[in-house]
Parts: C-alpha cells; sequence; structure tokens
C-alpha cells in the first residue's frame, strides 16, 4: 500500500485547510485509517482515525470539535477537515493505513502544516 498526502500549506490562525490522502496498491485488506502529526523533537502524536466499514471515528482532545476525518472507500481517499487552525497545530501531518488483521502499519511521506498566528 502506498500513501500519498496533499493539501498542506501556510494558514493564519482561525483559518482552515483540508488535507488528503491518496492510497494505492492492495488495500483489501486495510481497516484503520487515520491521521497523525509529529513536529522537531516530538513524538508522533495521534491526531484522528477512521474505521474503514463503519466509519467510526475518533479523535485527540485537542482537535476534537476542530478537525473532522473522513474517507472515500471506492476512490482509495481520505480527508481531514482542519477548522480554527491554531499554531500548536503547526506539524508534519501524515496519513496512516493499518492492517490490524497482519499488524502491518503503511504510512505516506508527511506533508506540512505550518499556522502563523
Amino acid at each position: 500500500v502506498q500513501l500519498v498526502e496533499s493539501g498542506g500549506g501556510l494558514v493564519q490562525a482561525g483559518g482552515s485547510l483540508t488535507l488528503s490522502c491518496a492510497a494505492s496498491g492492495s488495500t483489501f485488506s486495510i481497516d484503520v485509517m487515520g491521521w497523525y502529526r509529529q513536529g522537531p523533537e516530538k513524538k508522533r502524536e495521534l491526531v484522528a482515525t477512521i474505521t474503514k466499514g463503519s466509519g467510526t471515528t475518533n479523535y485527540a482532545d485537542s482537535v476534537q470539535g476542530r478537525f473532522t476525518i473522513s474517507r472515500d472507500n471506492a476512490k482509495n481517499l481520505m480527508y481531514l477537515q482542519m477548522n480554527s487552525l491554531k499554531p500548536e497545530d503547526t506539524d508534519v501531518y501524515y496519513c496512516m493505513h493499518a492492517d490490524r488483521i497482519n499488524r502491518v502499519h503503511y504510512w505516506g511521506q508527511g506533508t506540512q502544516v505550518t499556522v502563523s498566528s
């Protein structure tokens, strides 16, 4: 499975961005997808996840109510709508797809999001 993120950039505080993740390859066994973020000298942290089947979502407390994760299974796309962005949201955002049965995680190359104050 190959993952490619897009949509990052520079935005002012209070603004919005939408990230996209395009998956290719054998995605049949993928059951959970998500977005993570990581800054310099920081641990990679979960932002949001969504199950492929039911679409059940889960959010980090820091983004709850501001970010929305969604997916389009027919097109192998996943999105992260980010509203009311804050400077502390500045990070590299990574797309993740997981095959929990086989215990395999796939990662994209990351896309930079920078929020100016």
